[in-house]
């Protein structure tokens, strides 16, 4: 598979943003978790992210790229009628899938965003084979629906 190369948006018009999410499912992977992978390994992963997010700058098409830490670290925020905010710190024992990065970008066209999300989808894991790690197409809002 080759690299996102294809260039960026033409004007500002045709462009539409979007979100791609890379999602972790134990389930759904044959591959270790990053916290198993070798030094190396996971040098390999890194350095290929961040390849990917310099020739996606070079093309214009790159709004923001980020890197989640693990689930472990999160808390679940829920307003409470008439008190403070219930908090609930993580691991979670229900969570089965967990958001691992994400990547706003800029393009052309909606197969544009999934040509990026499948190249995405193939960065190294363990013996630098591909992950094919699911990435999650979905456009962002400019403004919300014009029935509202």
């Amino acid at each position: 598979m080759s690299a996102p190369e294809n260039g960026g948006p033409e004007s500002e018009e045709q462009a539409v943003k979007y979100m791609l999410l890379m999602q972790f499912n134990e389930k759904n992977t044959d591959f270790a978790p990053i916290t198993e992978w070798s030094p190396e390994e996971i040098k390999a992963h890194i350095g290929f992210m961040r390849d990917t997010n310099a020739r996606l700058t070079e093309a214009g098409e790159l709004v923001d790229a980020q890197g989640l830490a693990m689930p472990a670290t999160a808390k679940i925020v829920r307003s409470h009628a008439g008190g403070p905010p219930l908090v609930t710190e993580g691991p979670f024992a229900e969570t089965k899938e967990f958001l691992a990065g994400w990547w706003i970008v800029d393009c052309d066209s909606p197969e544009r965003a999934v040509e990026i999300a499948a190249y995405v989808s193939a960065a190294p894991g363990p013996k630098g084979d591909p992950l094919n790690m699911p990435i999650e197409v979905r456009e962002v809002m400019s403004a919300p629906p014009a029935e509202l």
